[in-house]
């Protein structure tokens, strides 16, 4: 693994530090996996390319926007009586580029904040609704119960925060659009079916300032804080160095 030498936190510059939704994840999960990321370039190993969610994803995106063009409702805001158009707006592209997104400069951490949303629509009333897709595939019921659904709420939670610190009225209801595939099919016939539900969740976004002002504190601090109890990647680290250590002697 080469080690990453961009936008490295620096405690003694002046400019901006940007920064974003998910490396704030990163130090929700372990603040010593962020601090090795952010200040020292030895970030985690990349997981592998979900090559069939992001087709999803482009493909939703595509869907919404042909509804997003002609100001009407999606069918599935019909089904689920949702009273919201999808949001036309000139900076909707930004907000989805994963290098962009919706940026905010926090003045209390001199933190450039950003994060890319998924959609954004918008009720008769001018309030923005974040909206985040999903793909899975799964013969569970699907909820928002569960570690992994945590963050995913924590994520839009997020977007909410970004939106309202620009300025524009965000309603607290945002929702996922769950895409699953389905493996009861006789046989694949080069296609792969889904069924899609909608499922709100109620954000709280309260907590995201307080994150970002302890994430500046971590990057400040002298010393590797303490890892999580639960980080697995630091729970690997010393397990390899101790059985590394034993191996030597």
């Amino acid at each position: 693994m080469t080690l990453r030498t961009r936008n490295l936190f620096d405690p003694a510059s002046t400019e901006p530090y940007r920064l974003s939704r998910s490396k704030v994840e990163l130090f929700l999960s372990c603040p010593r996996c962020f601090s090795l990321d952010r200040k020292f370039g030895v970030g985690r190993p990349d997981g592998p390319a979900f090559s069939l969610n992001l087709a999803v994803d482009t493909l939703l995106k595509k869907e919404f926007d042909i509804h997003r063009a002609e100001k009407r409702k999606h069918p599935l805001m019909e089904t689920y009586g949702v009273d919201a158009i999808p949001y036309k707006h000139p900076e909707l592209a930004e907000w989805r580029d994963p290098f962009r997104g919706i940026e905010v400069l926090h003045a209390e951490t001199n933190f450039l904040f950003y994060g890319a949303v998924d959609d954004v629509w918008v009720t008769p009333q001018g309030e923005l609704i974040v909206v985040d897709y999903k793909a899975t595939s799964t013969d569970r019921e699907i909820s928002l119960e569960g570690k992994w659904q945590a963050a995913n709420k924590r994520q839009l939670e997020m977007y909410q925060w970004l939106l309202r610190a620009k300025g524009y009225r965000v309603s607290k209801t945002g929702y996922f659009v769950y895409v699953n595939a389905l493996k009861d099919r006789e046989a694949f016939d080069a296609k792969l079916e889904f069924s899609v539900q909608l499922l709100a969740h109620a954000g709280d976004a309260s907590w995201v300032g307080d994150a970002l002002r302890e994430a500046r504190l971590c990057l400040e601090r002298t010393q590797l804080p303490p890892t999580a109890e639960e980080c697995e990647w630091c729970a690997y680290r010393r397990d390899a160095q101790a059985t590394e250590g034993g191996l030597a002697q």
